[in-house]
């Protein structure tokens, strides 16, 4: 007989130390990679996508508010003589009326470019508001720009010596308060912020429990500790 070996002074037996295994990064790992806060997570990321997206379409737009500015808006009627040209209507509104065409037109596409954004998202976001805001100032900066180039030429000398003297011609397309471009992405964001506030998702709320029971009473109580001996 052979009697079982023992750990000297009742000391257990060494177990071989092995390091843990790491996980295998393999073809078939479903592990998704984690953000340690050193880049865009995927979400922002495809926010920021749809919002450069949302502006430049916005931004193309503008191509329709110049051409909607230029057949709408009542052009100023000049008459030349020999050496000058004159105003043929020295009390007309055309001016003020050019630059009031153009704030109704951009408080218009700012409503409608915010409403179809909603329409398609049905949620709001900072990326959103600063697509529509960006989008819509490069609109308005656009339809200005289109606006003046079909319209008629702005040298008015030349145009006067081709009509001849004594023929009512228009003027320029010109916008005098250059503070109208702002119509555009100021009307698109309130759109935005109240379409949201109105229509878009909630947070669901807290279920109160209208019956006055404490939900407390059913646990059961507590295990006692065991006495000490």
């Amino acid at each position: 007989m052979t009697a079982p070996l023992t750990p000297r002074d009742n000391q257990p037996p060494d177990e071989p130390q092995h390091p843990p295994a790491a996980p295998a990064e393999g073809h078939g790992s479903t592990a998704e990679p984690r953000d340690h806060g050193g880049g865009v997570g995927p979400e922002l990321a495809r926010e920021l996508r749809e919002g450069a997206l949302i502006a430049l379409l916005v931004a193309v737009s503008g191509v329709l508010l110049g051409l909607l500015w230029n057949w709408l808006a009542p052009h100023i009627p000049l008459i030349a003589d020999t050496r000058n040209v004159y105003l043929k209507n020295t009390e007309g509104e055309e001016a003020i009326g050019a630059d009031g065409t153009f704030v109704l037109l951009s408080l218009g596409f700012g409503v409608l470019t915010a409403a179809a954004v909603f329409l398609f998202r049905r949620r709001g976001g900072i990326p959103l508001v600063v697509a529509l805001v960006v989008g819509g100032l490069l609109g308005a900066v656009l339809g200005w720009v289109t606006g003046m180039w079909l319209g008629p030429t702005p040298d008015v000398a030349a145009h006067a010596k081709q009509v001849g003297p004594g023929v009512t011609f228009s003027g320029p397309l010109r916008l005098q308060a250059k503070g109208a471009l702002l119509a555009w992405p100021i009307a698109a964001m309130l759109t935005q912020l109240a379409l949201t506030g109105l229509f878009g998702p909630r947070d669901p709320e807290p279920e109160v429990d209208w019956s006055g029971h404490d939900d407390r009473q059913d646990e059961p109580p507590a295990p006692e500790p065991p006495a000490a001996h």
